[in-house]
């Protein structure tokens, strides 16, 4: 079973190398809180499309604005394209 939780969180840190996941929090929102830029947004949803082979498309980026909503996200996107 795929821990998706620690999969965005690795793929947060590479686009952002500045945040130490060991601080992030469930409830933390990538933009408000760990404060990445629109582009940071952008290349996290294309590091996750390439590490799980999954689309994000832009109405979807809410669902991946925290680690928690973005742990059900992929988790369930993820069964879906199985």
């Amino acid at each position: 079973m795929t821990d998706y939780r620690a999969v965005f969180l690795e793929e947060l840190t590479r686009v952002a190398p500045d945040i130490d996941p060991a601080t992030v929090g469930d409830d933390d929102h990538i933009q408000e809180d760990l404060e990445l830029d629109s582009m940071d947004v952008l290349n996290l949803v294309s590091a996750l499309h390439e590490r799980l082979g999954i689309d994000i498309p832009e109405r979807d980026y809410p669902e991946i604005a925290t680690p928690a909503l973005a742990t059900a996200y992929l988790s369930r996107s993820v069964q879906a394209a199985s």
